[in-house]
């Protein structure tokens, strides 16, 4: 079946840097648009940054541009999230997700997405 495991999260002082992975299996991750959401708590779900199943593309949120990379390695049916410059506001459960939509852009809202993986915790201390 389709599986989506988050990886990478943790506490990180605010200025530091974490890496979040997040494996596929179960499907060709290769023909999937992937995308990394966070929910804080008290606050809805919101798009941190995408990248297209060809990773021709990627997009980002204002808050998070110039500080995440997103990545993708289909080899390892994998989906990297880099966060560096993190801030206490980055502190959420951070969710991968995947769009079996095979669009040429980058969906941003969460209805575009048709699998979800578990969430991975992120605190960032001041």
């Amino acid at each position: 079946q389709v599986q989506l495991v988050e990886s990478g999260g943790g506490l990180v002082t605010a200025g530091g840097s974490l890496r979040l992975s997040c494996a596929a299996s179960g499907w060709t991750f290769s023909s999937y648009g992937m995308g990394w959401f966070r929910q804080a708590p008290g606050k809805e779900r919101e798009f941190v940054a995408g990248i297209t199943w060809s990773g021709g593309r990627t997009y980002y949120a204002d808050s998070v541009k110039g500080r995440f990379t997103i990545s993708r390695d289909n080899a390892k049916n994998t989906v990297y999230l880099r966060m560096n410059s993190l801030k206490s506001e980055d502190t959420a459960i951070y969710y991968c997700a995947a769009d079996a939509g095979r669009h040429s852009t980058v969906e941003t809202g969460p209805r575009g997405y048709d699998y979800w993986g578990q969430g991975t915790q992120v605190t960032v201390s001041s």
